[in-house]
């Protein structure tokens, strides 16, 4: 099986078994055929906390949710598309796109979630920071950079699944996690901001991706999403 759609069962058997809870999960992080790890680094749990996000650099441009609720900063050769595509009930549901055309995260209201966790599987975390604007309740919400590997028995070569956003979920422990399933909490539910990496889908036009995680981290274009997602609070605040 591909670990697209190993990812996408995964997915689809957690919501199935919380389907009373209101289950909604983001599209499953593209999977990609990577180097075998070595079990050091397929089972790390240690999760690196980075150092705050930096100023707004100048020409950032910030936008503002419909609803009037978020906000967010972006460079100003990236783009907003609002709507994306149809939003939950009393929601929104947008996407930023870079200027070369591809979708870096989408930005989601007012979904209802509830997961189960029937599998897990080796996972990586290799960037991490609390949201401390959108915390709720006492709970700090985090960006965090995550991968997790398929099992060799569906995959010989290896596989590896990469997504970056903003989730309240507990950080995982021990060797292996459940499959990534990253929301945080927003009134009245909850909500998403973030999306995947594929080393292997290029935008047209856009330059050619790194071929490892902590590479990805080097480029201009990682630490331009981060900013970006790091950066939604509540509208009206800086």
């Amino acid at each position: 099986m591909r670990p697209a759609a190993l990812l996408a069962t995964v997915v689809s058997a957690v919501c199935a078994a919380a389907l009373l809870a209101g289950c909604v999960s983001p599209a499953p992080a593209p999977a990609t055929s990577s180097p075998p790890l070595s079990t050091a680094t397929a089972t790390a749990t240690a999760s690196p906390v980075s150092s705050p996000a930096a100023t707004v650099p100048a020409g950032w441009k910030t936008f503002t949710t419909s609803d009037g609720t978020l906000a967010f900063d972006y460079p100003e050769s990236w783009t907003v598309k609002d709507p994306a595509d149809e939003p939950a009930e009393g929601g929104i549901a947008v996407s930023l796109v870079s200027d070369s055309g591809k979708t870096m995260a989408t930005l989601r209201t007012n979904m209802v979630t509830g997961a189960e966790c029937p599998v897990k599987f080796p996972f990586m975390v290799y960037d991490a920071e609390p949201v401390p604007a959108l915390a709720q309740g006492g709970l700090t919400p985090r960006f965090v950079y995550e991968g997790r590997t398929g099992p060799a028995s569906e995959d010989p070569a290896g596989s590896l699944s990469l997504a970056f956003g903003i989730t309240s979920g507990p950080e995982p422990t021990g060797d292996t996690a459940c499959p990534i399933f990253q929301f945080f909490t927003w009134p009245p539910s909850g909500a998403m901001f973030g999306g995947v990496y594929d080393p292997f889908d290029t935008a047209p036009g856009g330059p050619t991706n790194v071929d490892t995680p902590e590479a990805y981290m080097d480029t201009t274009e990682y630490k331009n999403v981060k900013q970006a997602i790091t950066s939604l609070r509540p509208a009206g605040k800086p």
